[in-house]
């Protein structure tokens, strides 16, 4: 009898709870169950359930339950049935409230593009400056061989090396570009001058074109957005960027800054089928009440104004995407004065010598630093009309490039041909200088008419360090020297009737001999265009089929003035003057594209 009491009692508080959790509210009360109060339930659902099944063990363990009478076992196991459904149809709904404010939490929103691709241009004449190397390489074996004497002819070159093919191959795979630099210190400017006018002939190379007929490429980017309490959130984007038939994850370098694949450029070179984090960044907005605010993360530093334009979208990133289109790890420090201007203070790291490096087999001595950047970016005026932007960035430290893939088929230093195409990880040799950068950028709605301009400066602070693809806009057996460049860029947009669905634009940008910038993520097919030692033209139509659906028809022309756009290593050379070139270059190339770009 006392056990079917404490069986009946502990029913009779189920069965209250229940009744209570079911009870309509006052009116004018809502019945949704708050996040709080499905926590609460959660935790009581969880401790019913630990009784019931007590109680269940108890009752199966009863060969002869004690019971009053048979109508009363009946009513018990009717009331624990009902009981039973009950509970499991509020354990239902606490679960349905929890999903549905977690998903409440977390926005999500992406897009796609498809886009198709014809490229034709022009490589100018040029002499190969690795096969040159090559042969200077060779002509120090010759100097070996035949007791320190000077090379008659370039045939007598070749013959010392096929008569001593074991011997060269020793020479040539154990020489260092330090032993490569200083014997060519030690040779005089007339015998080096005597040298490269006997040797130059052989590496002449006419110029030709190169001609892509169809490029298809991928596209796909998933947001999402969380909000972490009243003023803290989490903003994270994934990107995938690939061309058709192709997902190695690198290329055969070719000279170009998108044959590359490194951290900075991932979202905005092509490479494979796979999801990279693009974004990952927390915001804490109003700390402790005032207008300061800390960001720390993967940057938004990818797609800023006045890029946004040609691809009809809103501004996609913090910085001046003239000066930096390039994804770094970071954090920034921001002042809201108020609606209108909005200071920022930036750091971030480009390259990480301590990780990945092999940094203990290194000797402190040859050690790398890292490459770091500081900067501010800062909105003088921004409203829904007009922008007025000042960016500044200086790089500290910088190397002659950063960790990455590629696939190399010369050596840079002996200038042999490698047997075969293997993917290898680059590692920085030295670090270089400093680096400079500053822009102003304008953009102002008038009418139907989108205006924006942008003007930019680049200056570079070298160490005196050369590496074998050179030193800061210096060749590797040169003394670099501080250099400046700059560029400019006007843009203007028409927008078509009263629903602004379709807009038409143009673009031009100038970029002088020693331009540079971190514009490497940029994902022009061709190459950055922002990063042009010469001239761009683009000519873009835009249309919304409907909101989120949009056709792009895009052309550009590029014309280069001088080599080495987009990057900061190797002196520049005039594209028109026959120059000698590590890898060939394209003097004029031209893209036309269409596009088709889902948001979601």
């Amino acid at each position: 009898m006392r056990r079917f009491i404490h069986v009946f009692i502990a029913f009779l508080m189920l069965a209250g709870l229940e009744v209570w959790a079911q009870t309509t509210p006052p009116a004018g009360q809502s019945n949704t169950i708050t996040p709080e109060e499905a926590t609460q339930l959660r935790q009581e659902i969880d401790q019913l359930k630990k009784t019931v099944n007590v109680l269940e063990q108890k009752l199966e363990a009863q060969s002869k339950p004690a019971v009053p009478s048979e109508h009363v076992t009946a009513d018990l196991a009717s009331n624990y049935a009902e009981l039973s459904t009950d509970m499991k149809d509020l354990e239902k709904r606490v679960s349905e409230t929890e999903k549905s404010t977690t998903l409440d939490r977390v926005k999500f929103s992406g897009d796609y593009r498809f886009q198709v691709n014809t490229i034709w241009g022009n490589v100018p004449n040029y002499f190969n400056g690795l096969e040159l190397q090559n042969y200077v390489v060779k002509s120090l074996f010759y100097a070996q061989v035949n007791g320190g004497a000077f090379p008659p002819s370039l045939a007598a070159i070749n013959q010392a090396v096929t008569a001593n093919p074991v011997l060269y191959q020793t020479f040539a795979n154990n020489i260092t570009f330090e032993q490569l630099k200083q014997a060519m210190a030690s040779i005089p400017p007339a015998m080096q001058q005597q040298l490269f006018q006997m040797l130059l002939p052989a590496t002449y190379t006419q110029g030709y074109s190169g001609h892509n007929a169809l490029l298809y490429t991928n596209r796909l980017r998933l947001k999402f957005d969380a909000k972490v309490s009243d003023n803290i959130s989490f903003t994270g984007r994934l990107s995938m960027y690939k061309v058709f038939g192709d997902s190695t994850g690198a290329q055969v370098f070719n000279g170009q800054t998108n044959s590359v694949t490194m951290d900075g450029t991932t979202s905005g070179v092509p490479s494979g089928d796979f999801l990279r984090v693009e974004r990952a960044y927390f915001s804490w907005n109003n700390i402790g009440g005032s207008k300061f605010y800390l960001s720390v993360g993967r940057r938004p530093s990818t797609f800023g104004p006045p890029m946004n334009f040609r691809e009809d979208d809103l501004r996609g990133g913090t910085p001046s995407g003239t000066l930096i289109n390039y994804q770094f790890d970071g954090m920034t420090l921001g002042y809201n004065l108020n609606d209108n201007v909005h200071l920022r203070f930036c750091y971030g790291v480009g390259y990480e010598a301590g990780w990945g490096n092999g940094s203990l087999l290194i000797l402190p001595a040859g050690s790398l630093k890292d490459t770091q950047f500081m900067g501010a970016n800062l909105d003088l005026w921004t409203t829904d009309k007009t922008l007025i932007q000042v960016t500044y960035a200086h790089a500290f430290d910088v190397a002659d490039g950063f960790n990455s893939l590629m696939a190399m088929n010369v050596n840079p230093v002996n200038g042999e041909k490698v047997p075969s195409n293997a993917v290898l990880r680059y590692t920085p040799s030295g670090n270089l200088g400093g680096i400079n950068l500053a822009g102003l950028n304008l953009t102002r709605k008038q009418g139907p008419f989108d205006f924006y301009g942008s003007i930019n400066y680049s200056g570079t602070s070298p160490n005196g360090v050369t590496t074998p693809f050179g030193g800061m806009m210096s060749d590797p057996f040169e003394k670099p020297v501080s250099q400046t460049g700059w560029m400019v860029l006007a843009g203007a947009r028409y927008r078509f009737g009263n629903d602004d669905r379709s807009k038409i634009g143009f673009e031009f940008n100038h970029g002088s001999k020693y331009w540079f910038n971190f514009a490497q993520a940029e994902d022009d097919i061709v190459a950055p265009k922002t990063a042009t030692r010469g001239q761009v033209y683009e000519a873009y139509f835009t249309h919304r089929l409907n909101e989120h659906f949009i056709f792009k028809a895009d052309f550009q022309d590029y014309n280069y003035t001088y080599s080495g756009s987009g990057w900061m290593v190797g002196s520049p050379k005039k594209l028109s003057g026959n120059p000698i070139l590590a890898f060939p270059t394209y003097q004029n190339a031209y893209n036309v594209n269409f596009s088709l770009i889902a948001r979601f």
